[in-house]
């Protein structure tokens, strides 16, 4: 399952730093002027799990297997992008790729850091990326209705697709974001998502802050009332104290630093997990000598999709799944132990995965 979080902002926000530090890498540049980032850049992180440790451990597994997020790093959006100021129809369709969008606000003042708007204010900052977002989808929509009527003559199965679109149209011109639109069932959802609107993508927003400021200032506190009132969850980082920790090369630097500036975990792993919690995704594990592996799955899904996660082939002959949860390997000392004490159960197709269940599918083939 490849999952992509677009990483944007407006230019000098201290997108591409965080990308830098996300994925470890100086592939982006990080320079003081706007689109200094023009191709999307692309990092795979792996997902923070402190149970693949103890898994691991028990099952005496070789190797470890992380579940990883992939995310893109966009040039900034500024105002106009939407008409193509900047390089914004470019960048509006690398975020339409994506599978859920990470804003990244500034929320510091620094007079050697130039701002696009000339001043620092995060909430105009939001309106005018989530405004730019707002106009692609509806003129994109626009454009798309009259030919999605025409194909409809020969394609009776668009009228549910084209009355959706047309919904969502009203939406976007109110200058509310697609996701905003009201669905009344699972059906009209899924039809939503397929018209693949950058509004109606999930976001997370990411106030960066200076490094004596990362508890909150008065930007990041009107950015928090913005999420709480949108339904937004907001998080507070220091990209700079980020780019730091990423450079130190032992896990024990890493801790010595984060204690010297209080903090407990880098904001990149709240990022990654928020992220990933963004996207409704859960994750199970296969726990043997040979490897330790984590995989993904949306949330509800049932064991034979997990099955399916891994091969196609287990997915099509599924004939149940041998399943322990995470407590209980951990409980009784592995699979022998879980067994000996009725913790072992035997799903069938029906079943829906649990987040962190441990499972050995048994297939056809």
């Amino acid at each position: 399952m490849s999952l992509q979080c677009g990483i944007v902002g407006l230019p000098n926000v201290g997108k591409s730093t965080l990308f830098n530090a996300l994925t470890q890498t100086a592939a982006a540049q990080a320079a003081n002027y706007p689109f200094c980032t023009i191709e999307p850049n692309v990092g795979r992180v792996n997902v923070p799990d402190e149970r693949m440790e103890k898994l691991s451990k028990i099952a005496g597994s070789q190797t470890i297997i992380p579940v990883q997020i992939e995310f893109v790093d966009i040039a900034g959006l500024v105002r106009g992008a939407s008409k193509g100021e900047g390089l914004g129809n470019q960048f509006l369709s690398h975020i339409r790729e994506v599978d859920a969008i990470i804003n990244v606000v500034r929320c510091f003042d620094d007079e050697n850091i130039t701002h696009v708007e000339n001043s620092v204010d995060p909430l105009r900052d939001i309106e005018l990326i989530q405004l730019e977002l707002i106009i692609a989808d509806l003129e994109s929509l626009e454009k798309r209705i009259p030919a999605m009527e025409k194909k409809a003559k020969q394609e009776k199965d668009l009228a549910a697709q084209i009355e959706m679109a047309k919904r969502v149209l009203l939406v976007l011109k109110e200058g509310k974001a697609a996701r905003l639109t009201e669905v009344k069932t699972v059906e009209e959802e899924k039809i939503l998502h397929a018209l693949q609107l950058i509004t109606s993508k999930p976001q997370l927003f990411v106030c960066n802050l200076k490094e004596n400021e990362i508890s909150g200032n008065k930007y990041s506190e009107l950015v928090e009332k913005f999420g709480k009132a949108n339904g937004y969850k907001v998080l507070k980082i220091c990209a700079q104290i980020e780019a730091e920790v990423a450079s130190l090369e032992t896990a024990e630097e890493k801790k010595e630093f984060l204690e010297s500036v209080g903090l407990k975990e880098t904001g990149l792993a709240q990022i990654i997990k928020n992220s990933y919690e963004l996207l409704e995704l859960i994750t199970f594990f296969t726990v043997g000598p040979k490897e330790c592996h984590a995989w993904t799955l949306k949330k509800g899904g049932s064991a034979p999709k997990a099955a399916g996660v891994i091969h196609t082939d287990f997915e099509k002959g599924f004939i149940r799944a041998e399943t322990i949860s995470y407590q209980d390997y951990v409980s009784f000392s592995g699979e022998e132990g879980a067994k000996n004490a009725g913790k072992l159960r035997l799903e069938g197709k029906e079943y829906i995965t649990q987040d962190g269940d441990v499972f050995h599918f048994r297939f056809n083939v």
